[in-house]
Formats: structure tokens, sequence, C-alpha cells
């Protein structure tokens, strides 16, 4: 109920849900075409991961790859995929962070 009696106007608020709904969808697929890059070792492997945090590509500069020392070269390649991670992250939330808290209060939203 509003202050004053009043009842709030649904219509209103359903068409305001759809759009932040609609912003959302827009939002997340521009997440998922934006590419973002992380890597380690000095760049020695660099990993590319799209807006939503799937692997795109990943390099390895050949002096990462000494065949004696694999474990190194695996750390690097978790640590590069890491932190594109961590930037794809950072992408979303500043990208759906204020869409997702607009629509995390109302009723039959996934948040």
């Amino acid at each position: 109920m509003i202050p004053g009696g009043g009842q709030p106007d649904m219509q209103q608020l359903l068409q305001q849900a759809q759009k932040m709904q609609q912003d959302l969808a827009a939002a997340q697929e521009e997440l998922a075409q934006t590419h973002v890059e992380g890597s380690a070792g000095g760049g020695l492997v660099k990993a590319t991961v799209n807006g939503s945090g799937e692997l795109q590509g990943l390099v390895i500069d050949p002096g990462a790859a000494d065949p004696q020392d694999t474990e190194t070269l695996a750390d690097l390649v978790v640590a590069a995929v890491r932190d594109a991670n961590n930037e794809a992250q950072e992408l979303a939330q500043q990208k759906l962070g204020p869409l997702a808290q607009g629509l995390g209060g109302m009723p039959g939203m996934p948040f």
C-alpha cells in the first residue's frame, strides 16, 4: 500500500519490471560478446574469456613450455585463466550490478 491510502499502479510496475528485464538481457548479451584478457608469468601465458567467464583463447609463449617442468606451465595457465575470470567478474558487476539491484526487490525476478 502507498502512504495516503492509494494502491500502487500494477500496470506501471509491470512495465518497469519488463523494461528492467529487457535491459538486463541486453547487458548479458553484451557481456557474452565482450572479451577480456588475463595473464600470468609476466605475460608468458595469456587467457581470453568472454564477459560470462567462458574461456575463448589461450596463448602460451614458447619460452614457458619447458618439457621438464610442465607443473609450472600448468600453474601459469590456471593463474592466467583465473586472472581473466576476475576481470570478467568485475566487468559483469559494472554492467549488471545496477540492473540486478533494481530487480532484486521485485517478486518473480530471478535475483
